[in-house]
């Protein structure tokens, strides 16, 4: 089944949320609303960061895909970044890739996402005039090679989808599990949005510069690739060869490893691995298994590589993890 909403009903169920939730949340940058009960589940980060720019975090998984009609309209500088999920329409932004949109105005069209699977999305708006300042008066716009960034209303704005790369994943990473609370949180935050805005500006002068870019796929491969990501995460315990995998979504096992990175940002057993250390996590967190139990849960077999991989990944060992965990909730 597939909702059809205008923007302006998105909104205002958000808006209808946010007013009967009733949150802990004493820090008045960081606002928690419970995603609207007649569209899915989960919840929507909505912090106020400096001067109009605003961090968006949602994390929810939908009742059923959404259509969202939007309205010839001003744009703001924004740039949005799926982790999981994939918009509903053909082409539309999926897991391992961004969205980057210039100032300007932005056309009448159909937007929406798929109630395929969860959808983890980080999307922040900038201000042009905020952006400028932030660089200086001393930056040469013309010169810098950014100028198609900041277009009038009169003029269509500019729009570019892209793949996450490692850097950005780190990036992202990070500010999805901020370490602090008050303005260090604050300052934290607006840290990793202007980091992610740079590794977005380094791709977009590179791509300027006429630097080699990857042969954009077929929708058909693209589909094929979501399906094989998909056969990953249900074996998370016994994954198959790449060359199995290959052969069961359709694609050669070239063609796979290529298209993966393309579309995810990071190798296809990279994906498997990043994805079983943030299941034990979870795990972990949730407190219904202890260590040896999450490390099979998640296909590893011997406690001690777990731990390994988890120390690397996460900067401690999983037991030091727990207690930390333990200790701050």
């Amino acid at each position: 089944m597939t909702i059809t909403l205008s923007q302006q009903d998105h909104q205002d169920l958000l808006d209808e949320s946010q007013r009967r939730s009733q949150s802990d949340d004493t820090e008045a940058c960081d606002v928690v609303v419970p995603y609207p009960e007649q569209l899915g589940q989960g919840e929507c980060r909505m912090i106020d960061l400096r001067e109009g720019v605003d961090l968006f975090i949602g994390d929810y998984q939908l009742h059923d895909n959404i259509v969202t009609v939007l309205p010839e309209r001003s744009h703001l500088i924004e740039y949005v970044f799926y982790l999981t999920g994939k918009g509903f329409q053909p082409n539309a932004i999926a897991a391992g890739q961004y969205a980057l949109y210039g100032s300007g105005m932005a056309p009448a069209e159909i937007g929406g996402d798929s109630a395929d699977e969860p959808i983890l999305e980080v999307n922040v708006h900038i201000p042009p005039a905020v952006l400028k300042t932030f660089w200086g008066e001393s930056f040469d716009l013309a010169g810098g090679g950014l100028e198609h960034l900041f277009r009038s209303t009169e003029q269509p704005y500019y729009e570019r989808l892209g793949a996450t790369t490692a850097t950005m994943r780190t990036a992202l990473h990070q500010l999805l599990h901020c370490p602090f609370t008050g303005i260090i949180k604050k300052t934290y935050l607006e840290s990793k949005v202007w980091e992610l805005m740079a590794l977005l500006l380094d791709q977009e002068l590179q791509r300027r510069e006429g630097k080699p870019i990857l042969n954009p796929l077929k929708l058909d491969d693209i589909e094929r690739i979501h399906q094989a990501k998909k056969i990953l995460l249900q074996r998370l315990d016994n994954p198959p060869s790449l060359l199995s995998l290959a052969r069961q979504v359709g694609l050669n096992d070239c063609a796979l490893k290529r298209g993966f990175r393309q579309v995810f940002g990071e190798t296809t057993f990279g994906y498997l691995h990043n994805h079983r250390m943030e299941t034990a996590r979870q795990l972990l967190i949730e407190g219904e298994v202890n260590i040896t139990e999450a490390a099979r849960h998640v296909g590893f077999a011997n406690r001690s590589y777990f731990a390994a991989a988890f120390r690397k990944k996460y900067g401690v060992a999983p037991s030091e993890y727990l207690r930390q965990t333990r200790k701050s909730g």
